[in-house]
């Protein structure tokens, strides 16, 4: 089934949906989404990348680093 024949089922679906609750949950689904897609995919702004790179900076120089070897043993537990 392709996805405009998807999309017109779903749309048929809500038409005739006549429980509350299962609106609400729908609607609460693509609040959901959408505010997380709007963060997700926000570009870094130039203040950003700079406050990262100077933080990164100082834990390099703080020793606040881990080797590859010792993030290669830490994923065998995830």
């Amino acid at each position: 089934m392709d996805l405009q024949t998807r999309k017109l089922n779903a749309i048929r679906y809500m038409i005739n949906l006549q429980d509350e609750k299962i609106f609400r949950e729908i609607e609460a689904a693509i609040d959901t989404f959408k505010s997380k897609k709007e963060t997700e995919l926000l570009p870094f702004t130039r203040e950003q990348l700079v406050d990262r790179a100077k933080r990164s900076n100082e834990d390099y120089l703080s020793g606040r680093i881990k080797s590859q070897d010792q993030l290669v043993a830490a994923s065998v537990n995830w």
